[in-house]
């Protein structure tokens, strides 16, 4: 028990790299949300959603708009981790496709609330056991065979709240 404990401390100390505060909604210290706002607003990013999923693959960021007046308005950026070296993160421009509840207890292991981003590559949580105890929860690295991990909250979210068909686009 005392294990899982610090588990899971270790990964909520992980999962805030950087906040000024316990909350990796917009609070990011520095300039970075104003920047990515200004970079998600200069290329005319369409969505036929209102959401729009905008991947900074060097700052582990996975930030999601939301469009208000014609405009992309930061909502939310998560911590992520990303493909590693041998197993890449797929770049370019997609759009939200299936989703699912959780995947991987054939092979012993379950993440849960997953977004398809194209083919196998998906959004998804952390990696946990089966007995629901984390596995890997680590975050902001390079770990994974494509797929974007993120806090499990923060994969809810994004399953729960951004639909199908909404633009995503991986730099």
């Amino acid at each position: 028990m005392n294990k899982v404990i610090r588990c899971l401390r270790s990964l909520k100390n992980n999962i805030y790299i950087g906040a000024k505060r316990k909350s990796d909604d917009i609070a990011y210290s520095g300039d970075y949300g104003e920047e990515i706002t200004i970079k998600a607003n200069s290329k005319n990013y369409y969505s036929s959603t209102n959401y729009f999923i905008f991947v900074d693959l060097k700052n582990f960021r996975t930030n999601i708009f939301i469009r208000k007046n014609n405009k992309w308005v930061l909502e939310k950026t998560y911590l992520c981790t990303i493909g590693k070296p041998s197993t890449p993160t797929i770049t370019g421009d997609f759009k939200v496709g299936a989703k699912g509840l959780y995947f991987g207890v054939e092979r012993g292991y379950k993440c849960y609330y997953y977004t398809q981003i194209k083919g196998n590559y998906l959004f998804h949580s952390i990696i946990y056991n089966l007995d629901d105890t984390v596995r890997d929860g680590r975050l902001g690295m390079k770990l994974s065979d494509g797929c974007i991990r993120l806090a499990k909250e923060n994969a809810k979210w994004l399953w729960d709240n951004v639909g199908f068909g909404s633009a995503i686009h991986i730099e």
